[in-house]
């Protein structure tokens, strides 16, 4: 068992390790460190919607995670620009939604036609061919 003070704050933690060779300041680091990837991925599942990776490469891991964090600063910014009020899991149920229609983003939330479409789910999908 380790014990560190944090000189900050004076708060005492105690790490259980078998790493005997460290410090107990590179121990606290570590865990610290650790700390942050368990809230970064904590943040992926809750707002990228990544609940099972599809790879277990190294590779096919970082490109799903760029992937979903592309479509999430994808609709952050779309939501910015237009002042949608909703959330952002609101505006990706919209454009789920609306993936394969011929109408236009904005008409839907209301920016080119002040009485945006209304839509009657029958559970059946159309498509559409020009």
């Amino acid at each position: 068992m380790v014990t560190y003070v944090d000189p900050e704050t004076g708060q005492i933690y105690r790490f259980l390790t078998n790493l005997e060779i460290f410090r107990a300041e590179t121990i606290a680091l570590i865990y610290k460190q650790r700390w942050q990837i368990e809230l970064f991925f904590k943040w992926i599942k809750q707002h990228l919607k990544i609940k099972v990776f599809i790879g277990n490469s190294r590779n096919a891991v970082m490109t799903q995670i760029w992937v979903a964090m592309i479509v999430y600063l994808i609709f952050w910014y779309f939501k910015h620009q237009t002042k949608f009020k909703g959330t952002l899991f609101h505006l990706a149920s919209i454009i789920n939604e609306i993936l394969f229609s011929r109408v236009h983003l904005l008409d839907i939330l209301g920016f080119n036609n002040p009485d945006p479409p209304s839509f009657n789910d029958s559970g059946q999908l159309l498509l559409w061919c020009s």
